[in-house]
């Protein structure tokens, strides 16, 4: 491997190297311990000084050093792990550069010759693999000591190094932990005690950041039964991010190829890099945090201060940039954050020298301003040119004049939404979506009734009205902790929709696809497969309750969006449990929002939930386990296994608890939901468990705890739904509720945002991989035992068979 020129002393080598061969130019040596006359206590210091130290010259068995005669001066050129790799570049060296030297006439050309000869074919290897590190020489060292030492095959893609120590028991091992595409390898080698450990990624059960007294800080790996630990590592965060996401590929590369092969940063193992894989991290939590498009990527971020009207203040966060989108959170994520879909920008006014500062101008006369950006006039001029606006800040009078026409228009149809029928004509009713929630349809407001909990409506509604005009509406509202307060009270039932479109970022996947829902429609109306078969098993199973589901507008509603969702996306199909979700949600959204919500939840929200193993909901069970254990003690003294309350609680989280809970309290649950994820749902099971914790400990067995959970969901209440009578859902086994005590919904969630909101979605998100690894293998193991035991049986079947006739042939002389 030919390496970058550097500068070296001879005479510090003397002990070190041999020469093999020499020439006016060149020497070629052989490091000693290597090759014959190898080994003795030569070859164990040597060895060791190889391993510890991050230096190829001191690791391959085998260099070429370039001199000029006179000079004490050698510069280190190439590098071998064999002899017959060194000797093929001796032999280029006197073929293509031996009879080019003596034309020189100082030693200082024959020298910037040689240098840059060497660099020039280093630069060209590079243009095929090496392009994207950072550091083209020092992972061409770590490459060579990782062939060297594991003996993968060659197409083994290796990712990155780190120096490590590795613990044998209670003894450290210094050495290199590497991560390739494919397995987790380390290496040690101190005085004759050599430590080689290869895992491959697909082989782990469980990979976590742990400590404890003696290490303060390490990563545990736990692969075929035994446990490893890592520790000393000087980016110890950085590294587990990547094995958790080289992990997490692996799983990918075995049980979804069809996603792994969409993703472009993973479909080519070969292309994967250190570097990919931060950018990959970073662009997925991007998109987790802001509910935006799988396809969104996370491509510029900037520290800034953004003006915020409603406090009178700049407060510090930062601007996040992607394909379609401009995105602001603030330093901590939870005092404001609003999203900017690049559709919605108008205009990005002069930027400001003095205080470094651009403004945003959005639709609905709306402006935001950023200040102390440091790059403020390349950011501005990159989402000038992402929205189509012109650079000049001077804007014709006619094309102002066309803005406000259309946005007159804009704010005509917003209030007169029937009129947009008028000039895009009406399609066949037969296959005409319902443009109506079915809530609105089966129960529509009365506006004259002074029924007290319709007086409270009202208020819930006119809160959330001022709460509008100070942090605005739709999809450039500003996020805060006020947002969260009235969420946690209860949604009113007019905007349950638009803000559930709103807050799961659904709203924006249906504006980037005008007319796809219909497409999908008329695609899979008519079409008979055995998702079709199954939906129409489950139509009639939805809600059976409520009266829009006891008709044919609500069923064919029902059908439309399942049925269209299945013809999207065949790798899932239909699933049980999306027929009850997509239930509730058609009765707050119309059709077409309710497909978007569905396509939300099952491939961004609820990620691997609605497949034939519930992957998703089985990991969330793990997660949910991890957090009784830590906000629960006293429920996990009594109950040592869990995994009760895993089964038990897996309708709460394919359902978000609308299996279990009456319509009109489950409804809250969604609201929640929508704003802050699983995270609502994990939160709400520790108040559940939490609010049963006498009764759960005094319980003797699970049928009895089974039971308490269920009288407990039977007396959970609405107090202050307007739904009348005909529509709440009645509760299972609980006739006489007046005999039995009641908790209102409102007051339960708020529990559980007071006792356990101070659960992070990123922990949960990052006990989520935690987990999925175990889940997986669990899995498949289960699987393998199961075949094993069905081969073992037919086997023991056919040798009693062959047993029975063989001794019938020999009762009968045959």
């Amino acid at each position: 491997m030919w390496l970058k020129p550097e500068e070296i002393l001879l005479k510090n080598a003397f002990k070190l190297w041999v020469t093999e061969k020499d020439n006016e130019y060149f020497v070629l040596q052989r490091r000693r311990g290597y090759g014959e006359g190898g080994g003795g206590l030569t070859g164990l210091l040597v060895g060791t000084l190889d391993t510890v130290l991050d230096s190829t010259s001191k690791v391959a068995p085998y260099r070429i050093l370039h001199h000029t005669p006179d000079s004490q001066v050698y510069w280190s050129i190439a590098c071998g792990v064999t002899k017959e790799e060194i000797f093929q570049h001796w032999d280029w060296l006197q073929q293509n550069i031996m009879r080019t030297l003596s034309v020189f006439d100082s030693s200082e050309d024959i020298t910037s010759f040689v240098q840059g000869k060497i660099r020039g074919l280093i630069a060209e290897e590079g243009k095929t693999s090496l392009v994207l590190e950072d550091d083209p020489e020092k992972f061409r060292e770590a490459l060579l000591r990782f062939e060297k030492w594991f003996e993968l095959p060659p197409e083994e893609k290796l990712v990155t190094y780190y120096s490590c120590s590795y613990w044998k028991g209670k003894v450290p091992c210094q050495g290199w932990l590497y991560l390739s595409t494919n397995f987790l390898c380390f290496y040690s080698y101190l005085l004759g005690a050599e430590v080689k450990l290869v895992i491959s990624w697909d082989e782990i059960w469980r990979l976590e950041k742990t400590s404890n007294v003696i290490l303060t800080e390490s990563i545990h790996v736990l692969a075929h039964g035994e446990d490893h630990y890592f520790s000393m590592l000087l980016h110890l965060n950085e590294t587990f991010v990547i094995m958790e996401q080289l992990a997490d590929y692996s799983i990918k590369r075995l049980f979804d190829k069809e996603a792994f092969q969409r993703t472009p940063a993973l479909s080519d193992p070969l292309q994967i890099t250190k570097r990919g894989l931060e950018a990959h991290a970073k662009s997925e939590q991007f998109r987790t945090f802001f509910r935006l498009p799988k396809e969104e990527n996370l491509l510029e971020v900037h520290e800034s201060f953004l003006w915020v009207p409603f406090s009178h203040f700049n407060t510090l966060g930062k601007i996040c940039l992607s394909e379609n989108y401009l995105c602001f959170a603030s330093q901590d994520g939870s005092q404001c954050h609003i999203i900017i879909p690049m559709r919605e920008v108008v205009n990005v006014e002069k930027p400001d020298s003095s205080s470094r500062a651009l403004t945003v101008c959005v639709r609905g006369k709306r402006a935001l301003r950023f200040s102390e950006v440091r790059d403020y006039q390349r950011l501005a001029n990159t989402i000038r040119s992402r929205c189509g606006i012109s650079a000049s800040p001077q804007h014709s009078a006619s094309s102002e004049a066309i803005r406000g026409e259309c946005q007159s228009l804009i704010n005509h149809f917003e209030d007169n939404p029937e009129d947009v029928t008028l000039m895009v004509g009406q399609k066949d009713s037969s296959k005409a979506v319902s443009t109506e929630a079915l809530m609105t349809v089966f129960h529509p407001q009365d506006v004259e009734n002074l029924d007290p909990k319709m007086l409270k409506e009202k208020m819930k509604e006119q809160s959330w009205n001022i709460h509008f005009s100070e942090y605005g509406r739709g999809t450039s509202m500003f996020f805060t902790r006020k947002t969260r307060d009235l969420i946690v009270r209860g949604v009113p039932e007019a905007l349950r929709g638009e803000l559930w479109m709103l807050f799961s970022g659904a709203v924006n996947d249906m504006a980037t696809h005008p007319g796809y829902y219909t497409e999908l429609v008329e695609q899979s109306l008519g079409t008979s497969t055995l998702a079709t078969d199954e939906i129409e098993r489950d139509l009639h199973r939805s809600l059976p309750e409520h009266p829009a589901f006891q008709s044919d507008t609500g069923i064919s509603a029902l059908r439309r969006v399942l049925t269209a969702y299945a013809c999207r996306n065949p790798k899932i199909g239909y699933c049980q449990a999306m027929n009850i979700l997509t239930s509730v949600l058609l009765l707050y959204a119309k059709e077409e929002e309710a497909f978007w919500l569905l396509v939300a939840v099952c491939e961004r929200m609820l990620p691997d939930y609605f497949n034939r193993r519930i992957i998703g909901a089985l990991v969330d069970q793990a997660v949910f386990e991890d957090l009784i254990r830590d906000n629960l003690p006293q429920l996990v003294e009594h109950m040592t296994d869990l995994s009760f309350f895993s089964s038990v609680s897996l309708s709460w989280f394919l359902t978000l608890f609308i299996s279990v809970l009456p319509i009109e309290s489950a409804v809250n649950v969604v609201d929640c939901f929508f704003y802050d994820g699983i995270k609502a749902i994990l939160q709400l099971g520790l108040a559940v468990l939490d609010y049963n914790m006498d009764a759960l400990i005094s319980c003797h067995d699970d049928a009895e705890a089974v039971t308490i959970l269920n009288k407990f969901f039977d007396s959970v209440t609405n107090k202050d739904s307007p739904l009348p009578p005909t529509v709440q859902q009645a509760s299972v086994g609980n006739n006489d509720k007046a005999s039995h005590f009641s908790v209102d919904i409102s007051e339960l969630i708020r529990e559980a945002y007071e006792k356990y909101g101070s659960i992070r979605s990123e922990e949960v998100e990052s006990s989520r991989k935690r987990n999925k690894l175990y889940v997986i293998q669990t899995l498949e193991d289960t699987t393998k035992q199961n075949v094993m035991s069905d081969l073992m049986r037919h086997s023991w079947m056919s040798f009693t068979i062959c047993s029975k006739g063989s001794i019938s042939s020999a009762a009968t002389g045959q």
